[in-house]
């Protein structure tokens, strides 16, 4: 089992949709050096380090809770700690995960080069098999990050030393959980799970380390402890492939999050046993609705960031990141983008379990996407992503790309968007694809639109035309892009800005915004906030051919305060106010209203 220490921070197990009871968490301190130069390598630390910094992983460097809390520019990071093994847990694999590590990584065990990875976001292995032994070993992790070369994604990443408006503090080296897992020679390597809610099945595809003769796969599925189906299957080769007919029936909803039990079994010469779960669930497009289940649903959305004060990129705790989702919930979100960022496998599993909706994306800003070349640095983590995240039920919807603006005077290629759009439907045909959020569209499922006007009276004016002609949308760039009637959905809007301290000062004359930051001028008081949040979700709400909305956004982050909380998740609120933003976001919509002809017809 996992070692378990009150003082290692997150230990909960970093893959809760694919278990084995045989892992080993490597979380807790490690030593840490700083490589300003890039030259400790050809001076042989991949061998012998000299360090002299201790860091608590898997906090960045960047972060208070890391111990060190660097925020200027760090161009290269070491980390080394040894880890005591026995002759028993080196009977079969051994396999060392990384949960994300920013940006280039290489790793060495017992000064041994065991593999290298491209990406800052999604999780990666090596096996180290062959470079351990039974006793002590060194494992040393060489990181490199270079955010402003334009051939890496960094999201919000701030590429000036300073935050500004909407980018923040960096992360570098390891954000993520390190962990061990000790598999027999023949294991499972990964799964796909295709719910069919129709037929009252699942199928279940699943691929093997390697080609194996005389396996049989098994997979039970239990609903609240009850077998519920039970199929097995001869290995072909590496694959098995098998559909469960199940007896009973429980939907995966919103705020209705039923999930049944997985126990994969793989036996032959060894047996791997994979404890995982899943939902049963649909998501379809429906002429101008998303449905869930074959119902629309209408997704009221915020745009989380996923920043901590404290952690960064890195939520302090298991339980912060379902305090994330709860804190939403509370006024009256049923889910949220997850913006700019790859959130990690933790969060996505506290969203199955809280029947809340998610879309998955990418940070591409950072990236030259105006060069078709630029597809080199995203496709590959791209396509990790998709196929780590495919079975979660709350994920409904990919987006590789958001707001692809002009980059030094050049237009996005178009190729990039196009290309990245085809291999997600190729890797997942179950879900929609927005192809870049906001702008510049070029094929898309979901025809979305950001619009950050404040004043109610003249945000009505840009969506009423569409509520009697759907072919009247509005679109904030219509020279750039065309909306061909794919379900509309409003992904970025409100951020409404309020600073108490500040708007105090400005009732008194003083204008600065130092420290402070937001869309449009502040209201003058917080009720008159939580009355624009309301009016303006109101004019989404009321139209029957707008699906979506994505409120900005669920906290503030450092200087960005438009959040619905701070950035400390404290309220900002008085409960007077909160009642008010909370009504306006739960209020019926007009693809729900049960009145006659209110709903899309499917």
């Amino acid at each position: 089992m996992s070692e378990m220490n009150v003082n290692m921070p997150r230990p909960e197990h970093p893959k809760p949709q694919f278990v084995r009871e045989n892992w080993l968490n490597l979380n807790g301190e490690w030593d840490f050096a700083f490589d300003f130069g890039k030259s400790y390598k050809e001076r042989g630390w991949a061998q012998k380090g000299q360090y002299d910094q201790k860091i608590l992983v898997p906090f960045c460097p960047e972060s208070e809770l890391s111990g060190i809390g660097y925020t200027d520019f760090i161009p290269a990071v070491w980390y080394h700690r040894t880890v005591n093994l026995t002759a028993e847990q080196l009977i079969g694999r051994v396999i060392l995960h990384f949960g994300a590590v920013d940006y280039h990584t290489e790793v060495f065990v017992n000064g041994k080069a065991v593999g290298t990875h491209d990406g800052g976001y999604v999780s990666f292995f090596f096996d180290i098999t062959n470079a351990v032994k039974a006793g002590i070993n060194e494992i040393t992790v060489y990181v490199v990050d270079d955010l402003r070369s334009g051939k890496q994604p960094c999201g919000k990443q701030c590429c000036e030393y300073y935050s500004h408006d909407c980018s923040y503090t960096r992360t570098t080296g390891i954000w993520q959980t390190v962990w061990m897992e000790f598999v027999p020679e023949t294991y499972i390597k990964n799964v796909k799970v295709f719910p069919n809610v129709n037929t009252v099945s699942v199928t279940v595809q699943a691929n093997l380390n390697q080609m194996a003769v005389g396996y049989t796969l098994t997979v039970a599925v239990y609903f609240e402890g009850r077998e519920v189906g039970k199929t097995s299957v001869k290995v072909d080769g590496a694959n098995a492939n098998l559909t469960i007919n199940l007896t009973e029936k429980h939907i995966w909803m919103v705020g209705e999050p039923n999930l049944y039990d997985l126990v994969y079994t793989l036996e032959g010469q060894t047996t791997d046993i994979v404890n995982s779960y899943f939902g049963l669930r649909s998501v379809s497009i429906s002429d101008r609705a998303i449905c869930i289940n074959e119902n629309p649903v209408f997704q009221r959305l915020v745009l989380d960031q996923g920043f901590y004060p404290d952690g960064i990129y890195t939520a302090p705790s298991d339980e912060a990141l379902k305090q994330d989702i709860l804190m939403s919930q509370a006024v009256g979100f049923n889910g949220a983008r997850l913006h700019e960022k790859v959130f990690e496998e933790r969060f996505l599993y506290w969203a199955d379990k809280l029947g809340y909706l998610v879309w998955g994306e990418y940070p591409n800003w950072g990236l030259d996407y105006t060069k078709a070349d630029c597809i080199q640095y995203v496709m590959p983590e791209w396509i990790d992503e998709v196929t780590r995240d495919f079975n979660h039920p709350a994920l409904v919807g990919w987006c590789p790309f958001n707001e692809t603006w002009d980059v030094n005077g050049a237009q996005q290629s178009n190729y990039i968007l196009s290309q990245l759009y085809h291999i997600t439907k190729a890797l997942d045909p179950t879900r929609p694809c927005i192809d870049t959020s906001g702008n510049f569209h070029v094929i898309t499922d979901i025809y979305d639109v950001h619009d950050y006007e404040q004043i109610p009276e003249k945000f009505v004016q840009h969506y009423e035309p569409m509520k009697t002609d759907f072919n009247k949308s509005w679109d904030n760039f219509p020279q750039r892009q065309h909306h061909e009637g794919q379900p509309y959905f409003v992904s970025e809007y409100g951020g409404t800005w309020w600073n108490a301290e500040m708007a105090a000062k400005q009732q008194g004359g003083d204008d600065s915004r130092e420290a402070s930051w937001g869309y449009g001028e502040q209201c003058v008081n917080e009720m008159q906030v939580g009355e624009r949040i309301a009016a303006l979700t109101k004019v989404l709400l009321d139209n029957p051919n707008i699906c979506a909305f994505c409120y900005t956004q669920l906290t503030d982050v450092e200087q960005e305060q438009n959040g619905v909380y701070d950035y400390h998740r404290h309220p900002k609120f008085s409960k007077e106010v909160y009642e008010v933003i909370r009504k306006g976001f739960t209020a019926e919509a007009a693809i729900e209203s049960k009145e006659p002809g209110a709903i899309i017809d499917k």
